[in-house]
This record gives C-alpha cells, sequence and structure tokens, in this order.
C-alpha cells in the first residue's frame, strides 16, 4: 500500500472515529482542559481522568497512552505540542516529535488506525500552516519507515483547516513524485 493511501485529512469530530487510538493534544499535567483535550475527557467519561491522573504529567514533545474508556476508540494517546513563542524556542522540532511520539507508541501498541487532531493549533497558538506541514511531514516520514500503520487520520475541525491539512498533504505528495521523476530522470 503506499503511503498516500495511508494518510488521510477530513473535517469532523475527533471524539467520534473509529480508529484504534485517537491522539489527544494535551497539556503537561494529562488533567483534562479546553479544547480538544476537554471534549475527549469528556467523551471518555471520569475513567481516563483518573487513568492520568497515574501517568504523572508528559512533557513536551512525548506522549503517553491511556485507554479510551467511553470512546469509539480503544486508546487515546496523549501528547503535548509546543506553545509557540515566534518560532526561536525549538517549536517545530517539538511540534514534529510529538507527532513521532504518537506514531512511535501506536507501533508499540500494534495500533494499526490512528486520527490526530491539529496539535498546538488552538490555545499554544502554532500558526496553522506551519502545523500543517509539520504534521502530513513528520507523520509521512515515520510511515516510510514504518509499515504496521495502515492508517493516519488528520482530523480537522473547520473548513480552514481542512483546506490548509489538505494542501499540505498535497504539496508533500507533489514533492515526493517531482523527487521520483528528478531521481529516475537522473539516472538514466
Amino acid at each position: 500500500m503506499e503511503i498516500s493511501d495511508r494518510i488521510s485529512v477530513i473535517m469532523d469530530d475527533i471524539v467520534t472515529q473509529r480508529v484504534d487510538a485517537i491522539v489527544n493534544a494535551a497539556n503537561n499535567s494529562l488533567l483534562g482542559g479546553g479544547g480538544v483535550d476537554g471534549a475527549i475527557h469528556q467523551a471518555a467519561g471520569p475513567e481516563l481522568l483518573e487513568e492520568c491522573r497515574k501517568l504523572g504529567g508528559c512533557p513536551t514533545g512525548e506522549a503517553k497512552i491511556t485507554r479510551g474508556y467511553n470512546l469509539p476508540a480503544k486508546w487515546v494517546i496523549h501528547t503535548v505540542g509546543p506553545v509557540w513563542k515566534g518560532g526561536m524556542c525549538d517549536e517545530d522540532r517539538m511540534l514534529y516529535r510529538a507527532y513521532r511520539s504518537s506514531l512511535e507508541l501506536a507501533r508499540q501498541y500494534q495500533i494499526r488506525s490512528i486520527a490526530f487532531p491539529g496539535i498546538s493549533i488552538g490555545a499554544y497558538g502554532f500558526p496553522i500552516e506551519r502545523a500543517a506541514d509539520i504534521a502530513v511531514r513528520s507523520v509521512w516520514d515515520f510511515l516510510t519507515e514504518v509499515n504496521t500503520i495502515n492508517e493516519v487520520i488528520l482530523v480537522c475541525y473547520n473548513q480552514r483547516a481542512f483546506n490548509i491539512y489538505s494542501d499540505a498533504l498535497k504539496n508533500v505528495i507533489n514533492n515526493i513524485a517531482l523527487d521520483q521523476k528528478r531521481s529516475n530522470g537522473s539516472s538514466k
């Protein structure tokens, strides 16, 4: 299966995704918050908070896993993206790492399908175009190395986010195709 067939962008609600795992754009405490984090905690039920209390928080760029409880997904992978501080505090690398850490946990737990929200683009203020490029690139890079994950869905909450993430995915696919065309042309 081609990598481009394993990544999709949709406009929907992350808590309704029927996948093995959904990713929570969490804060460092893992004890719930607003936005995606609050919606996931509310939909999963109080057992999620109880399990998160035992995890001892999570550093930025890393991920931890819990059961999904009342969610359609069996697992919730909690990752902490960076707060945007103007781009001079290693935010790009930390965001890339948040996606990568989530995917590494998915591989470890033999998760075949996973849905991501836009990490750090809400209250953390990461510029959405930049975040979308990093999200797609990190997922693409991981899927070139690992073939056990069959489906990665980037779930967008509104039309603007959907358009931006879709464009980011198209750009990566087009750039890969262009690179392949160039390398095939130079090998003749």
